[in-house]
């Protein structure tokens, strides 16, 4: 039976006169400190507030709990007595579970929620090496500097995540996310908030059902999807599956194979560099790309007009369809416009 040890946090301790909103001048309700170099994984959940997870210590883990008042108590700052009351309504650990730091702040099964309930976050500092396991149902996560699985989820929040290495597994259903400097493996979602992303290599998945999509310095195997908003992106090598159901899609110096598609904008595209296939596709706006034109290629382009300076072609050239082969043939290249124009460097 795994060894648990468990610090049952008496709500008397640590408390200061007044506990106001959290900022970086606030001092936490309570700090724990966990030293044991057995220690490998993380595990915080909370029922309203945000998590903020650093990595990098090199003294173990510390983890700092904040207490403020709900946004619809009308109260900026709370008393002693006023906390103590509240947190009566949470069940709260923070502690150690095997080789895990456990941070938990969970409501009471036969509390409801009231507008004079508070909030409770979480900032916890690990070293790098270190997999997590975050959930909250209505704050931010903020999570950075860490090698390994990460995996957290909120229900209402933002996600802001900064220089992770690994299995990276992000979830909002509400929030925007912001994503920068991390590598291998990276899967992100919202339902309702834009996404930005920078400076990311591996397999790289981003999606959003309600928010714009933008993209700066990728390298790998990306998907970029967006059910409501545009798609723009900058600085991109390997091979990227792009699409929005209600926007444009705007990109520049793509290097390496792409896909994109639009149901309601139009496709603007400059390549530096082509992949092994090229295929654009918007059904209400035109399709206009630049590209090198000196590699073998198999040509199919579809609009209300083609414009396309052709060379060393063997094929069929219509008016508002090309198709045949450049330069002997080679990689297939398809553009096609339902309601609008194609442009090949012009």
């Amino acid at each position: 039976m795994k060894k648990i040890q468990l610090l049952f946090i008496a709500l008397t301790l640590f408390v200061s006169v007044a506990v106001q909103a959290q900022s970086e001048n606030e001092q936490p309700y309570v700090t724990k400190n966990f030293t044991n170099s057995s220690l490998k994984e993380l595990t915080v959940e909370t029922s309203g507030g945000s998590i903020s997870v650093t990595g990098g210590s090199s003294t173990g883990f510390k983890v700092d709990m904040f207490v403020k008042p709900n946004n619809w108590n009308g109260k900026k700052e709370l008393s002693k007595q006023e906390i103590e009351d509240r947190l009566e309504d949470f069940d709260i650990v923070i502690g150690t579970e095997g080789n895990k730091v456990v941070a938990t702040a969970k409501r009471k099964n036969n509390v409801d929620w009231n507008k004079n309930s508070v909030s409770i976050g979480f900032k916890v500092y690990t070293p790098r090496n270190v997999g997590t396991n975050l959930k909250t149902s209505g704050g931010s996560i903020h999570i950075k500097s860490l090698s390994g699985e990460q995996n957290f989820t909120t229900s209402g929040g933002s996600l802001k995540i900064d220089d992770l290495d690994g299995v990276i597994r992000g979830r909002t259903s509400g929030g925007s996310i912001e994503v920068a400097n991390c590598s291998k493996d990276i899967d992100l979602h919202t339902s309702g908030g834009s996404i930005r992303a920078s400076e990311l290599k591996g397999k790289i998945g981003l999606k959003t059902s309600g928010g714009s999509i933008t993209l700066n310095n990728l390298n790998g195997d990306i998907e970029a999807h967006t059910s409501g908003g545009s798609v723009k992106g900058d600085d991109i090598a390997g091979a990227l599956d792009a699409g929005t159901s209600g926007g444009s899609v705007r990109l520049a110096n793509v290097s390496g194979s792409l896909k994109a598609s639009t149901s309601a904008g139009s496709i603007e595209v400059s390549m530096s560099k082509l992949g092994d296939y090229v295929n654009l596709s918007t059904s209400a706006g035109s399709v206009r790309v630049t590209m090198p034109m000196d590699k073998g290629m198999d040509l199919n382009l579809k609009g209300n007009k083609v414009n396309v300076a052709l060379k060393n072609f063997d094929g069929q050239a219509e008016k508002d369809n090309v198709r045949g082969k450049m330069n002997g043939g080679g990689i297939p290249v398809t553009l096609t416009a339902s309601s609008g124009s194609v442009y090949v460097n012009q």
